[in-house]
């Protein structure tokens, strides 16, 4: 199989996550697909870069899939990073190439297909999204087969799908974020997507809430910078030691997040369709 991962975060924010858990996001998606999918022939891209460039010869009708990581782009402003992001993207769907993403990743494909992006109205959901529950549609979706009727996932971001584009279909929700998880089929192409970050480890989780520990104090989920690094400190243990009762009972963790094979189910199911279907990942 051939892969693409479409890296949007800018350059300054690809150094930041380097030096904090030792590679960018959509490094950790190319890690990710090394162990589910050996053998594989993957490529990265940075779509939003002004020198960005695929492999010579390339387009993203000539892979099997795109992959679409996180960024902190915001997709409601319209700087020449988001154009460039949302062009790559409306490329992607125009090529037929199926398309996975996690958090900007959806936004991206919603706002590239005609929907909105916000700020969170909630404000942050940071460390893990609660209480995530498929929709009647999502139950009988592919992409979480597998899932229980409710689950944790790790999940950071403080933009947040606000509708849908014609053509999605909403598959899972929380109280936090409307949209959790969506199908979206647009310009012949169809791309899969959650909020929720299931390519990322524990580790990379307790790197974001260091990085974006004045914030999280800001918001209110903390009272000082002190209390952000407890809990990060409790996340990065557990990441050590995945089998420690006492961590994940102090975090309100089961295995739908501490398990590394179910927190990255959607991918994993992803990758399943399309072996089992090619490119329109449906029978």
């Amino acid at each position: 199989m051939r892969f693409l991962i479409a890296e949007s975060e800018p350059p300054e924010a690809r150094d930041e996550r380097r030096k904090s858990v030792g590679r960018s996001s959509g490094e950790t998606y190319l890690d990710l697909l090394a162990r589910l999918a050996p053998g594989a022939t993957c490529h990265r891209v940075t779509p939003a870069d002004a020198d960005s460039a695929l492999p010579p010869g390339e387009s993203p009708g000539g892979y099997d899939a795109v992959l679409f990581s996180g960024s902190p782009l915001a997709l409601y402003e319209e700087t020449p990073e988001v154009r460039r992001a949302v062009a790559f993207m409306r490329a992607t769907f125009a090529s037929g190439t199926p398309a996975f993403g996690s958090c900007a990743g959806l936004q991206l494909a919603t706002v590239a297909a005609g929907g909105t992006v916000r700020r969170n109205l909630h404000g942050p959901e940071a460390g893990f999204a609660r209480r995530i529950t498929a929709t009647e549609s999502g139950r009988a979706h592919p992409m979480l087969a597998g899932r229980p009727a409710a689950y944790d996932a790790p999940s950071i971001h403080t933009d947040e799908v606000e509708t849908l584009p014609a053509g999605a279909s909403l598959l899972a929700s929380n109280r936090g974020t409307t949209v959790q998880a969506a199908e979206i089929r647009h310009d012949g192409g169809v791309f899969w997507g959650v909020q929720y970050h299931p390519e990322i480890g524990l580790d990379e989780v307790a790197g974001a809430l260091r990085r974006q520990a004045d914030d999280l104090v800001e918001s209110g989920l903390a009272l000082s910078p002190a209390e952000v690094e407890a809990q990060a400190a409790l996340v990065e243990n557990l990441h050590r030691e995945p089998d420690r009762r006492d961590l994940a009972w102090r975090l309100g963790l089961d295995d739908q997040v501490t398990d590394s094979e179910r927190r990255q189910t959607e991918i994993q199911n992803f990758i399943d369709a399309l072996l089992r279907h090619g490119r329109s990942l449906a029978p």
